[in-house]
């Protein structure tokens, strides 16, 4: 059970003192952890933003958006499971390996990001998730992944307050 909580802690990249001495994930690898629960996220947002029009992109359950970002969670699953290996004990990895894995986690996660919500925010992420629309989902998990970096790179300076300890690595000047 203390693995599992641990491993919901990675997931989670909301860092408790072990985790922050655990290796940083890379832009790519975080990245494929965002893939993974990108889906799950936007359709718990789209449950809690019920008071927005029906036809508001968010409170679609499928159609091509969606779908778009399925797709890209399916292939994204090998390397973000590799990725939270890394950040938790490696007999994980045989947890990681069952079919019920995916979907727990992602049920584990999405409440934690969106549990956040309050209404007020609704039309704000809606406008947000029509804006990233048009892009591929794997943009939207490298913005989201380069927001993350900046928080924490402001955090460290000193210039942010209760900024969660993520276990991403520091932006790279390139690519």
């Amino acid at each position: 059970m203390k693995r599992l909580l641990a491993l919901t802690a990675a997931l989670s990249l909301i860092g408790s003192p072990a985790a922050a001495q655990a290796p940083c994930l890379s832009q790519s690898e975080a990245e494929s952890i965002a893939l993974v629960t990108l889906p799950a996220i936007i359709r718990d947002a789209g449950r809690i933003c019920a008071a927005l029009p029906a036809t508001s992109l968010l409170r679609r359950t499928s159609g091509p958006f969606l779908a778009k970002y399925d797709a890209e969670a399916d292939r994204a699953w090998p390397a973000a499971r590799q990725a939270i290996t890394k950040l938790s004990d490696p007999s994980v990895e045989l947890l990681l390996m069952s079919d019920y894995a995916r979907p727990m986690l992602t049920s584990l996660f999405a409440p934690q990001i969106t549990g956040r919500l309050q209404s007020r925010d609704c039309p704000t992420l809606d406008r947000l998730v029509t804006l990233l629309e048009p892009l591929p989902a794997r943009n939207t998990a490298g913005i989201v992944v380069a927001t993350l970096q900046y928080i924490k790179a402001e955090h460290a300076r000193g210039a942010m307050r209760d900024a969660p300890d993520l276990p991403i690595c520091a932006a790279q000047a390139s690519r």
